[in-house]
């Protein structure tokens, strides 16, 4: 196993600990600045360093992804997270020549994501490309609705920053929790655990996705988030 490979790995559970860890903390504080930190860098490291393993590494092993899938999702993961980063250490500031390039790089993803899936459109493996075709899809849509409106503030500003963070951690620990069952001991394959640790980022990303739309926790508890922290 190769150098990288393994900082890849470590990136990425070191990614699902600092996650987990910030979205169960009071959002806003320091706690959840430093966790959110951590995991921001982590997963710039184990998306990119996926995305070249999967074209420089070694191949894939039977039934594994393609490379070209692999790719087309680290550069989408790595999206996520930049996106996410940035829309709350910009404050409420207006769109940038980043705002841009973050949409080109969605609609690309997604325009890669549907070759490849028409390609194999006659095997059960299109599917995974249709469904990432179309979250990239629905990721850029959202891109370009914030420029058209020059920008996002408040609540929406928020629960931007919420939804692909939660999703970037929800790729991370699918990934490992479901597609690396190998490497757990025997007698947790195929077990229902692994999919609550897997989907669990999701059921959370609800949970705050609610409380940031729904109530007012968003005036009352994070004047810090809104100061530019995240």
């Amino acid at each position: 196993m190769s150098a990288l490979l393994y900082v890849h790995i470590a990136a990425g559970s070191l990614a699902i600990l600092a996650g987990a860890a910030a979205v169960s903390v009071r959002k806003g504080r320091r706690l959840h600045r430093v966790f959110g930190t951590v995991f921001f860098v982590a997963m710039l490291i184990m998306s990119s360093l996926g995305a070249y393993l999967a074209v420089f590494g070694p191949q894939p092993s039977a039934g594994a992804a393609p490379p070209r899938a692999s790719v087309a999702v680290g550069i989408l993961t790595f999206y996520l997270v930049a996106t996410a980063w940035m829309t709350v250490r910009r404050k409420d500031k207006p769109t940038d020549p980043f705002d841009y390039g973050a949409f080109l790089v969605a609609f690309g993803a997604a325009a890669a994501l549907l070759v490849f899936g028409v390609q194999v459109a006659h095997t059960p493996n299109a599917v995974p490309y249709f469904v990432f075709a179309s979250f990239a899809a629905f990721a850029a849509t959202l891109d370009l609705k914030v420029i058209m409106q020059g920008g996002v503030s408040g609540a929406a500003r928020i629960a931007r920053h919420l939804w692909r963070m939660c999703f970037a951690l929800f790729f991370a620990a699918s990934f490992f929790f479901l597609g690396q069952q190998k490497v757990m001991p025997a007698i947790l394959h195929g077990s229902p655990i692994l999919f609550v640790l897997a989907f669990a980022p999701l059921a959370l990303m609800i949970f705050w996705l609610l409380r940031v739309q729904l109530t007012g926790w968003i005036r009352r508890d994070a004047i810090a988030i809104q100061d530019g922290t995240t």
